[in-house]
C-alpha cells in the first residue's frame, strides 16, 4: 500500500537550501569618498582571502585618517615614497610596518589626489581560522594582517580585483562608538579627535574603550 501522496509544497520544502552567494568585493566607488564616511561604514563587512581555506573575518574597529592636514597621518608630510599611495586612487591596500616587526593595513580612500586612509584595527574571524576558545586572533592591526597572511608584498594591492578584498554580505550595519585614536598622542590638537570607530561590545575589539 502506497503512503500518503507528496504535496508540491512538500516538494518545495524538500528540495536543498539554496546556497549563500559569496560576497563580491566592494565597487571602487565605496572607497571614492571621504575618509570618515568611509570609515563609518568599515565595520560590519568582510575581509576574504580566497584560498584553502577561504578566510573570512568582520570588521569590528578601524581609524580614520585624514591625509595631510592630520598630524597623526603619514600624507602630513605630502606624498613621500612610503606615503604616495594614500594620495590615489582609492581601494587599493596601503600596507606598512611598525617596529620593524608589525604589519597594518590600510584602505586608500577620497578621490584620486586627496591623501586619506582607514586602518582596520580589528577583526572577528568566522571561518577559516584555527584558534583556541576564548582568543582573539585578530584583535589588532599587526594580528590581523599575521591572521590573513598579510605584508608589506601586498602593498598596492588592488582591493577591487577579487584577489584579497573586502565585501558585504548583507548584514545589518552594527551599532558604533567613537572615540580617539590609539597611539597618536603625538599628534597634538589631532590626538583627541575622535576619529576611531568601533562595534560597541565586540570582544574582538583590540582597544580601549570597547563598551
Amino acid at each position: 500500500m502506497s503512503g500518503p501522496r507528496k504535496t508540491q509544497s512538500d516538494l518545495i520544502d524538500a528540495s536543498p537550501p539554496t546556497p549563500t552567494p559569496t560576497p563580491t568585493p566592494l565597487a571602487r566607488a565605496f572607497y571614492d569618498r571621504p575618509t570618515i564616511a568611509v570609515a563609518r561604514d568599515l565595520p560590519g563587512k568582510l575581509l576574504i582571502r580566497p584560498g584553502a581555506p577561504t578566510r573570512i573575518a568582520r570588521i569590528v574597529e578601524v581609524e580614520a585618517y585624514l591625509g595631510e592636514r592630520d598630524a597623526a597621518s603619514h600624507a602630513r608630510r605630502g606624498p613621500t615614497p612610503r606615503a604616495a599611495i594614500m594620495f590615489g586612487p582609492p581601494g587599493f591596500l596601503y600596507v606598512y610596518l611598525v617596529y620593524g616587526m608589525h604589519h597594518c593595513m590600510n584602505v586608500v580612500t577620497e578621490t584620486d589626489g586627496t591623501a586619506g586612509a582607514v586602518l582596520i584595527r580589528a577583526a572577528e574571524p568566522l571561518s577559516g581560522f584555527e584558534f583556541p576558545p576564548g582568543q582573539r586572533p585578530l584583535a589588532g592591526p599587526g594580528k590581523l594582517c599575521a591572521g590573513f597572511a598579510i605584508t608589506r608584498a601586498h602593498n598596492g594591492l588592488d582591493l577591487c580585483a577579487g584577489g584579497f578584498f573586502l565585501g558585504d554580505d548583507g548584514e545589518s550595519p552594527p551599532r558604533l562608538k567613537r572615540s580617539a585614536r590609539i597611539g597618536v598622542a603625538y599628534a597634538a590638537a589631532w590626538a583627541p579627535r575622535k576619529l576611531r570607530f568601533y562595534v560597541a561590545g565586540n570582544p574582538h575589539v583590540s582597544g580601549k574603550p570597547r563598551d
